[in-house]
């Protein structure tokens, strides 16, 4: 028996995220340009390498727009599924221009500064551009972490593991560059403050280097979370029981043989399972059960879009017939 039903009407998830990265693109696009022309200014390459590391989300973002835009798209004959799991693939690829655009460029401009040196300029303006844009990427990151806490409320899970855990990569992407960003406006304004203090180019390259080590993290970790979604990942443990668990309270459902389940976006999930529907049933009232399990599961978990549940005799003695439960 399969049943499958179009996504809960009204869920703000998709167009919350839309939001948080078209805010995090706007604010990262003025950041690049003030950060470009403040280590320009003053010849510091824990500037330039903040510079790329804005350049990089900036991609990153654009990516993960096209990546909520197009995963959006209905289920048709050519995807009967849905186009959910491509909002990975772009994200994917953003992860890997964080680590190209972003990391390899902070990592390079570290060591050449560390190995040639660089003579320290006037780091007045680049002290403006960096407060400007602490504050830029504070209200940046108060967007992403409102949305983030009010997902893990709405949810009841720790904040913690719902940010570990979460299918929505994009707010998780925004996230962490925002935390990484104002960790490397800090780092870049240390570098600063140390060749100003001592005339030496060292302390910006070591900010440098320590910038592109954090995007090289980031990357890691946003690549890893997406990778899993396209391989295919479950619903946690602890949900899968609770669906067994609803499945079994529907009536002439003896027993769940075999769960399946699959994240295929924020708001999309699918359940198939192998069900052993009372031996006495009718066909109506396999179909009826079907039905009443298909809305009982959706009823409780909106995102859960298509339920597939297959009538599979129990690996019984043949022939042995259960009395059926109370309520069946």
């Amino acid at each position: 028996m399969t049943s499958q039903a179009p996504g809960p009407p009204g869920a703000p998830q998709g167009s919350e995220s839309v939001g948080t990265v078209v805010v995090a693109v706007v604010t990262n696009l003025g950041i690049a340009a003030a950060k470009a022309v403040g280590g320009i200014v003053s010849g510091s390459s824990a500037m330039l390498s903040e510079a790329a590391h804005s350049v990089a989300d900036t991609v990153t973002e654009v990516m993960l727009l096209a990546a909520l835009k197009r995963s959006a798209r209905p289920a048709d004959e050519a995807h009967p599924l849905g186009y959910g799991p491509e909002r990975y693939i772009w994200a994917l690829l953003a992860s890997i221009a964080t680590f190209v655009g972003g990391a390899v460029f902070a990592v390079y401009d570290g060591v050449h500064t560390l190995l040639q040196g660089e003579d320290p300029g006037d780091p007045t303006v680049s002290y403006v551009i960096l407060a400007v844009a602490f504050l830029l990427e504070g209200y940046s990151l108060l967007v992403a972490w409102r949305q983030v806490r009010g997902e893990a409320e709405r949810l009841r899970a720790p904040l913690g593991r719902y940010v570990k855990h979460t299918p929505d990569t994009a707010v998780k992407a925004v996230l962490l560059e925002n935390v990484a960003a104002l960790i490397g406006l800090v780092l870049a304004a240390g570098g600063l403050l140390g060749a100003q203090l001592t005339g030496s180019g060292v302390y910006d390259g070591v900010a440098s280097l320590l910038i592109g080590l954090l995007l090289v993290w980031v990357a890691w970790e946003l690549g890893r979370s997406n990778a899993q979604y396209l391989i295919g990942r479950p619903l946690p443990a602890a949900t899968r029981a609770e669906v067994r668990e609803e499945l079994l309270s529907v009536p002439h459902i003896e027993g769940v043989l075999e769960l399946t389940t699959l994240v295929q976006g924020p708001d999309e999930v699918l359940i198939a399972a192998k069900i052993d529907f009372h031996d006495l049933a009718s066909a109506r009232q396999v179909e009826a059960a079907c039905e009443d399990a298909e809305s009982q599961l959706r009823e409780r978990w909106p995102s859960i879009r298509r339920v597939y549940l297959d009538p599979t005799p129990s690996p019984g003695p043949t022939g042995a017939h259960r009395a059926p439960r109370a309520g069946s």
